[in-house]
């Protein structure tokens, strides 16, 4: 299939490496933000400067990129793909975005004479280098059956979760949990760091209750030797996903006040930390002193 991408940061550049090696022609989009292409272009990927120029080409459209403001911008924006794209053609959004405005992008692709499917991802770039992200999709069913072996090249699971949009909304509360639950042990280790408490013991004993699991594992090379590379997700994109969650939420008429405290509490991790700041290393600013 001859796909096109926009969107070769950490998670993209995976994630283009085994469409390529499972033989799919890529054009990719030129972007100040990609990751480097030299690999991906020996590989026998090409470029083009606008999502339009890239639509132009393709049967299909991937968006890997940062979150609702730049799907728009990829889709509609001047020289957007819609502008580019063939009738008949596809949309794949593997972005982290907001339900509401995933939906409007899809009558605009539909009226566009294409389809679309939300299909935001979970792991980290490690599986997408490694070919085995999961993937939570939203959109039609037989959509997704025709689109099904050209994301298996990079997913290891695939689980339809309802219309389009739903796929965003279960990524948002998927990252609400497991991000909720790498801030709560930041908390606790910071804590337990100025109560003298032992980081070994700590990791050990909850490890052995109920404080074990994915999340305790990807905080705890930090907690015992200060190495935050166990969760390579940065505390700005934390933030922006949280705020996400929390619009969702208030949207819904759904309770609320534990993500806001999530939230206010990674603003000012952010604030210490500075954009390139990893969530392991939220657990170090709540160790320093307050006030």
């Amino acid at each position: 299939m001859k796909i096109g991408m926009a969107g070769i940061g950490l998670m993209g550049h995976g994630i283009a490496g085994n469409l390529l090696r499972h033989g799919h022609t890529l054009v990719l989009l030129e972007h100040p933000g990609n990751q480097p292409l030299d690999a991906l272009r020996a590989a026998g990927a090409t470029t083009a400067p606008t999502p339009r120029a890239v639509a132009a080409q393709v049967e299909l459209m991937l968006l890997v990129v940062t979150g609702s403001p730049q799907v728009e911008a990829v889709l509609t924006g001047p020289d957007g793909a819609l502008q580019g794209l063939r009738p008949g053609s596809v949309v794949i959004d593997c972005s982290t975005a907001l339900p509401e405005s995933t939906q409007r992008m899809a009558r605009a692709v539909q009226a566009a004479g294409s389809r679309m499917l939300d299909a935001p991802m979970t792991r980290t770039p490690k599986e997408a280098a490694e070919g085995r992200l999961n993937l939570l999709v939203g959109g039609d069913a037989d959509l997704l059956d025709r689109m099904r072996p050209v994301l298996q090249c990079f997913a290891e699971n695939i689980t339809a979760v309802g219309p389009i949009g739903a796929g965003h909304a279960m990524k948002l509360l998927h990252n609400y949990v497991s991000l909720g639950m790498v801030t709560l042990l930041a908390e606790a280790a910071a804590c337990a760091h100025r109560s003298g408490v032992a980081p070994d013991a700590f990791v050990q004993v909850l490890a052995q209750g109920g404080g074990g699991g994915i999340a305790l594992e990807r905080i705890k090379p930090f907690l015992l030797a200060g190495d935050p590379s166990g969760l390579r997700f940065s505390v700005a994109n934390a933030c922006k996903d949280l705020g996400y969650y929390r619009q969702m939420a208030s949207d819904a008429g759904a309770a609320g006040a534990i993500a806001g405290a999530v939230l206010g509490t990674l603003e000012d991790a952010l604030r210490a930390l500075g954009p390139e700041g990893l969530m392991p290393q939220v657990a170090g600013v709540l160790s320093r002193p307050r006030g």
